[in-house]
């Protein structure tokens, strides 16, 4: 090869389309370098594009070791010197710098956004040589043939330097957050006990943990208070509808009871009948956030999974760029185009072709913007593989929500019958669709229930059957899930669209926080201590949001980042000093909770023997082999004991067995599918299936 245009990408699928687009003669040639891929390309010159692994670069301490803090010089480094398990780096940098000798023109084709900007501007400062000032950008949205063509065609003249000095910056003050707070909590419960345990808290980290905790405190001081709720069955024509009394709770059980007997055997009268037309307005086009918050309610998908796959539809070019916060649909991606090829899928045909016939079409958009990137929407290309469930209604929900904000609003109805019975008024609510508007687009994820009445008139007498009195308490509020609490930080304006879901993550990998509703361990209460007391600063929200603020300023240009990371480190001294000064004291009160967190790890239930102890995972001195035994046992005082399967890890799984209520565990061996253990050898599921087998070796 002479003289070529070397094009770096972010990943290898994305390396592969682009190669394709801009090759004349369709498919691009793809070339091995010591297992690195890349792609060949013919257009009025040569092309080589060769893809990243996301980053190859990271922010690492300037003298080796992980047995010391505070740190606070730094310098940028290929990850395989600075983490475990990133040998393939080596590799791919070597490859990288061995294409750029040869090239002549260099381009930034890496995601338009701060992690790609950061990833592109490393590998051509570092791994090409010192091309980031002559190097030129692709900017684009969606990996469709049409798109990449003009991106390339209409290079922007140099890279986004705004964006990647905020981007930069972003990574340099987490890691002066991460290294040295986690290693305080690290080597201070190490030096304590001599075990090794994994802690970790960061720049946003801490403050996420604190919205969970202060969540949990407010639920377990809760005191439930009694409160009585009255509802009447009533009889319309045939019907029986429930209506609801005028006050939501009565605390006092006396004016309860006063109530039932009052109304008892009484009919009612409508009094009044108030009917309100309104409209439903569409929803707005999806960004990262929101789309995330729909898979968890619809799907029940973390908003990590939802990333991920929105991330490979974006990658087999079927949606755009994802990970944007902008709600605008701008006219410049060609709305009829897009809809004209959903056409081409049979379940759309017909969605698409009503919006087609409108003389015009106008999104409803949301006020959030990106300057990067639009908000996400379906790119009409048809998949080139079979897509698996998760992917299938991902898409499915993007396509519909692209083609209901150009829909019309749904007109709802509702009426309320006001009903009077002997003094006491009761309230009979209605609601039903007038008019499907959006709604017809969005049908299958459309939550909301219609309620018919029959004709009613002022004046009518009406039948009561019953007046129901329900013994209530107050509850608690509820705890956070991993889409309320990712809510919760956008709100807080913690975190960015990228990160959210990894944090959130790592709070469950930490062991801070267990089950899908989140719950606090008594590590997670424990490291939140410990930093209220000794460093509240890095677990303050609003230093957090302010921090954000001004790094989003350094993309604005109107905040320098040696300013930011002076303030931050100027944060960090005197609360790193603090913990260093009080290390003792913290190493014992985390070792202390790593120690409860492990047992707890291993408690499966109470114990359906004895009914006071807790079946727990033990493991035997002699053997090592680990069995399922009652904490009784211990005492004397009861000998339940179950087997376990000795290979692959096994785990509560939260759930009682539904054929004989026993708890039981999730058994997982490398390979396999999990499965759900029921370890009661009396359990009837089990005689049922030993039975369907027996049956079928007899035919």
């Amino acid at each position: 090869m002479g003289k070529y245009t070397l094009i770096i990408t972010e990943k290898p699928d994305a390396a592969q389309r682009i190669a394709s687009a801009l090759n004349e003669k369709g498919k691009a040639k793809k070339t091995e370098d010591n297992g690195v891929p890349y792609y060949v390309a013919q257009r009025d010159k040569e092309i080589v594009v060769v893809p990243a692994l996301g980053h190859l670069y990271t922010v690492a301490e300037e003298r080796k070791g992980r047995n010391y803090y505070p740190v606070f010089n730094f310098r940028w480094v290929p990850r395989y010197t600075a983490e475990r398990g990133a040998k393939q780096i080596r590799t791919w940098i070597e490859t990288i710098s061995k294409l750029a000798n040869e090239a002549n023109v260099f381009v930034d084709a890496c995601d338009y956004d701060i992690e790609g900007s950061v990833i592109g501007y490393c590998i051509l400062k570092y791994a090409c040589g010192n091309k980031e000032n002559i190097s030129k950008r692709m900017k684009y949205s969606t990996l469709t043939k049409e798109e990449l063509e003009k991106s390339y065609t209409e290079l922007l003249p140099h890279l986004d330097f705004a964006l990647i000095e905020a981007g930069g910056t972003r990574h340099e003050i987490d890691w002066l957050y991460g290294v040295n707070l986690s290693r305080a909590l690290t080597i201070s419960a190490r030096n304590w006990s001599g075990k090794y345990a994994t802690l970790s808290t960061g720049r946003v980290q801490g403050p996420t943990l604190k919205f969970i905790v202060t969540r949990e405190k407010s639920i377990r001081s809760f005191v439930p208070a009694p409160y009585w709720e009255v509802k009447a069955e009533v009889k319309i024509s045939r019907s029986v509808f429930e209506a609801e009394y005028e006050k939501d709770k009565i605390e006092i059980k006396n004016e309860a009871d006063t109530l039932l007997n009052e109304c008892k055997g009484k009919n009612g009268q409508v009094e009044k009948i108030d009917v309100r037309r309104f409209q439903q307005k569409p929803p707005v086009p999806f960004d990262l956030g929101t789309l995330q918050r729909e898979a968890y309610g619809l799907f029940g998908y973390a908003p990590r999974r939802t990333s991920y796959i929105a991330q490979r539809l974006y990658l087999e070019a079927l949606i755009s760029y994802p990970r944007t916060s902008s709600q605008k649909l701008p006219r410049e991606i060609n709305y009829d185009a897009i809809l004209e090829k959903l056409s081409e899928v049979p379940k759309y045909k017909k969605l698409a072709a009503e919006l087609l016939a409108k003389p015009e079409l106008k999104p409803k958009e949301g006020k959030k913007k990106d300057p990067a990137h639009p908000a996400i929407y379906p790119t009409g290309k048809l998949p080139e593989r079979g897509l698996d469930d998760s992917e299938k209604k991902v898409l499915d929900l993007v396509v519909r929500r692209f083609m209901a904000v150009f829909s019309e609003p749904a007109i709802k109805q509702s009426i309320k019958v006001h009903i009077n019975v002997n003094g006491h008024r009761f309230y009979l609510r209605g609601r039903q669709t007038l008019k499907e508007g959006w709604l017809h687009f969005y049908g299958p994820y459309v939550r909301s229930e219609e309620v018919l009445l029959p004709p009613i008139e002022e004046g009518q007498t009406i039948k009561v059957k019953k007046v129901i009195l329900e013994d209530k308490f107050t509850k608690p509020p509820p705890r956070y899930n991993p889409s309320s609490i990712l809510n919760k930080m956008e709100e807080a304006g913690i975190g960015t669209k990228a990160t959210r879901a990894n944090i959130i993550q790592t709070l469950y990998n930490r062991k801070y926080v267990r089950d899908e509703r989140m719950a606090v361990t008594h590590l997670g209460f424990e490291v939140l201590e410990v930093l209220e007391k000794y460093c509240p600063a890095v677990v303050s929200i609003k230093l957090t949001s302010e921090l954000e603020e001004r790094m989003d300023k350094i993309q604005a240009s109107s905040e320098k980042r040696e300013n930011v990371l002076v303030d931050a480190v100027e944060i960090l001294k005197p609360v790193i000093e603090e913990l260093k000064d009080k290390e003792k004291i913290i190493g014992e009160q985390l070792s202390n909770a790593i120690k409860r967190a492990r047992l707890e790890e291993r408690i499966i239930g109470a114990c359906p023997i004895c009914g006071t102890g807790k079946l727990m995972i033990i493991y035997s001195r002699k053997t090592g082999k680990r069995f399922i035994g009652c904490t009784n046992y211990f005492k004397g005082k009861c000998e339940a004991s179950f087997p376990l399967p000795q290979k692959g890890s096994v785990r509560l799984r939260g759930r009682n067995c539904r054929g004989c209520g026993w708890p039981t565990v999730q058994a997982r061996i490398k390979g396999k599918r999990p499965w759900a253990l029921c370890f009661n050898p009396d359990c009837p599921l089990k005689k049922e299936r030993k039975k369907k087998i027996e049956m079928r070796n007899m035919q």
